[in-house]
């Protein structure tokens, strides 16, 4: 047999070479043997203790492979967020102020949107559901409030059709029908609903879901309830109505907190609320709930542009601010992002540029005037500006302040040039150059990056050098001519419009489809939409709007971001928007409660108070005759009588008495109640603990079965527990002879037992 170290022993029986050698040869070869043994027992391992520059290099390689990974790791704050429509650099730090640059503030969260991964999470699903039949489309609801031919209608009809194209089932909740509506139903489903039936809506067949207006606190109040808290709601806001309101309450000092809240818990139960630009996030801070996202590019600038346009005068416009019919007008124009900061960039950019352009006016012959569109409009801020204006370099009498609270629309009426004086990158198109670009008006602008990406310098605007704000006069140069501009100048400002029109587009669409993607959770059932690359839609829908305004001379209608069909929206109660709502009538403007409706309501309820406690001690003072035992008993058993709870228990055994069957409809929480069928074939197990209907005889299965309190047991049984529940000593709470269940999505789907 083989054994480990026979090679050694084997070398005893190798033939010699000589025997005179024998002594000898055996001696050294016993030796040799010997050595070679304990070299082997002392081998297990290395042959030799490791040295320090082994351990040292070790160390040196797995710092360095830390330093790789980390590098190469995805580290970072929310704050470094990339922005909307391409997932381009996030904003830089704030500059400092010798820079000129105000710093950008915000109560919770940055007005920049996200980039999601929604894209990359479903490549490997997609994949894999490739070949799966069967599968159901994802559905989105999209609720608005009135089927308008308006730049809302006409942005949403443009995102449900890339939506459509991508593989989503959209359905289109309008709680007033319009004159766009044939225009809807050649994209998608449509529905009138009306307001007060929106409770009998089954949301859980939705995926997510997309609200468009104000109205729409009705739908998240909903919403808010189970069993349909879980569904994403993407909340769009393009009305400033009630942000106005919101800032004029704050400056009043007047007190509505509790209106103030019952918002603010509307908009933190949405997963995103988004604007079209950065200048409504400030009005609704108060509301703010880190949850606010912009999205820019929207056509609603250039369809008020061409309202506004074929509705007023530019000459009758001129005249009420006082402009002369030769003046050339500057408009200075900045970022929505700095509301309430001193605009240092316009100071930086008209102290290099103003010498240069007043000397060009000069050999021109011109009169040269500049308007700027600027701060809050606050007494404080006026002053400011004021001292500021001063070391500007420009003449007295040339220069007016509007604040950016002003009608934008009015003062690009009789402008002939747009400047955009703001220096700081922005994290989207300045939708201020934007609406410019929409009426006509040739723009200067600094080569950032947000511009730059679709402003080409001579082409559609002109440019200057960001660094170096002097260059501003080499652009004046080729827009100011005897008398009036030069014939480049209307050129650029006609490419300028003709680009505006669809230039956001696509961008936009792509932007709010990723955001639905982030926020949807993908059923296994689901058949998932193709990739976001894959959209279509590279303009706006203009061709069908444009005809049907044309057809029913419809110009004049009352954009959406400014109207509603709400009425006291501010001032509605939280308990208003549970379960019920009252129908509204067709005015457009809001009826806001003053100080002094909140002063006589306090009142009133003061009033009442004593009122009650008056009559409660009166009560008591008020002798009583002593009532026998018998008179006792009837009023104990006419108070037992009135309980409703154990009445309808009662009446609810005795309607069921003598029937074959009793079937329970399984529900969860209050936003099903309505679903829910009332008579004796019908009977009410919830899921929720207390969360049985008022004046039913309900059954509570979490009461029943205490596996069920548990978060963790409830969803994973699902609607099993509540039989599990019920046959749990069964003969307590059922006595006939067949038992039958159903879920309460039956009756919201219309499918009977």
């Amino acid at each position: 047999m083989w054994r480990r170290g026979a090679h050694g022993d084997a070398a005893h029986h190798l033939p010699t070479a000589g025997a005179g050698a024998g002594a000898s040869g055996a001696a050294s070869s016993l030796s040799s043997s010997s050595a070679a043994a304990a070299r082997r027992r002392r081998r297990p391992g290395l042959s030799c203790r490791p040295s320090h520059l082994f351990f040292a290099l070790l160390v040196a390689l797995f710092t360095v492979s830390l330093l790789v990974v980390w590098q190469l790791l995805p580290i970072g704050d929310g704050d470094g967020d990339a922005a909307a429509e391409g997932g381009g650099e996030p904003p830089p730090p704030p500059l400092p102020e010798g820079g000129g640059a105000g710093e950008m503030r915000f109560s919770a969260s940055r007005v920049a949107l996200r980039a999601f991964d929604g894209e990359s999470r479903l490549e490997a699903a997609r994949s894999e559901r490739r070949r799966w039949a069967g599968l159901a489309p994802v559905r989105v609801a999209l609720a608005v409030g009135k089927l308008n031919i308006d730049a809302q209608s006409l942005m949403l009809a443009t995102v449900a059709k890339g939506l459509v194209g991508l593989g989503y089932a959209v359905e289109v909740l309008a709680f007033t029908d319009g004159k766009a509506r044939d225009i809807w139903e050649n994209i998608c489903l449509v529905n009138i609903v009306n307001i007060g039936n929106l409770k009998y809506v089954d949301w859980s067949k939705y995926n997510a879901v997309l609200l468009t207006s104000l109205e729409g606190k009705r739908v998240v109040s909903i919403l808010m309830q189970e069993p349909f808290q879980l569904i994403p709601v993407v909340w769009l806001i393009h009305e400033d109505s009630l942000g106005q309101h919101l800032r004029s309450y704050a400056e009043s000092h007047e007190s509505i907190s509790n209106v103030i809240e019952d918002w603010r818990a509307h908009f933190h139960a949405c997963a995103y609320v988004v604007f079209p630009d950065s200048y409504l996030p400030f009005l609704y801070s108060p509301l703010d709930s880190g949850n606010f996202l912009v999205i820019s590019g929207s056509p609603v600038d250039i369809w008020a542009a061409k309202r506004f346009g074929s509705s007023h005068s530019e000459e009758t416009i001129r005249k009420q601010h006082g402009i002369k019919e030769d003046d050339v007008v500057i408009l200075v124009v900045g970022s929505y992002l700095f509301f309430d900061d001193v605009p240092w960039d316009y100071a930086t950019v008209m102290r290099a540029s103003a010498p240069h352009i007043l000397d060009i006016a000069k050999t021109k012959n011109l009169r040269v005037q500049f308007v700027f569109f600027c701060g809050n409009g606050s007494d404080a801020y006026n002053s400011t500006f004021q001292e500021l204006a001063s070391h500007m370099g420009l003449p007295d009498g040339s220069i007016k302040q509007f604040s950016m609270t002003h009608d934008i629309r009015n003062l690009l009426m009789f402008v002939d040039v747009v400047l955009y004086g703001s220096l700081r990158e922005e994290p989207g198109f300045p939708p201020l150059l934007l609406r410019s670009m929409s009426s006509e008006i040739p723009i200067v602008a600094p080569n950032l990056t947000a511009i730059t990406k679709y402003v080409t310098d001579g082409v559609h605007g002109f440019l200057f050098d960001s660094a170096n704000p002097s260059t501003v006069s080499s652009a004046f140069i080729q827009i100011l001519g005897e008398k009036r501009l030069l014939n480049t100048a209307y050129s650029v400002a006609l490419e300028g419009k003709l680009l505006s029109k669809n230039m956001l587009a696509h961008d936009c669409i792509t932007a709010h489809i990723k955001l639905l993607e982030s926020v949807i959770h993908f059923p296994s059932h689901a058949k998932l939409p193709s990739s976001v690359s894959k959209v279509q839609e590279r303009t706006w829908l203009w061709d069908p709007f444009e005809m049907k305004t044309a057809l029913e001379n419809n110009l004049l209608e009352v954009e959406s971001h400014t109207s509603t069909k709400t009425v006291d929206i501010l001032r509605e109660s939280p308990q208003s928007n549970q379960t019920t709502y009252s129908d509204t009538n067709g005015t457009s403007s809001y009826d806001y409660p003053r100080l002094s409706d909140w002063n006589e309501l306090s009142e009133i309820e003061i009033f009442e108070d004593i009122e009650r406690r008056e009559m409660e001690e009166i009560d008591e003072r008020v002798e009583r005759p002593l009532l026998s035992w018998d008179e006792v008993y009837r009023n104990a058993r006419k108070s037992e009588r009135l309980k409703p709870e154990g009445n309808e228990r009662d009446e609810g055994e005795l309607e069921r008495t003598g029937q074959p069957v009793c079937i329970y409809e399984i529900y969860n929480g209050e936003g099903a109640w309505p679903f829910l069928h009332h008579g004796s074939l019908y009977r009410g197990v919830t899921l929720s603990k207390g969360g049985r209907r008022p004046r039913s005889d309900d059954v509570d299965a979490v009461t029943r079965l205490s596996v069920l309190d548990n978060p963790y047991y409830r969803e994973l049984l699902c609607e099993l527990g509540a039989m599990f529940a019920i046959a749990n000593r069964v003969d307590t709470v059922h006595k006939l002879p067949w038992i039958g269940f159903q879920s309460w999505r039956a009756a919201g789907r219309k499918i009977s037992f």
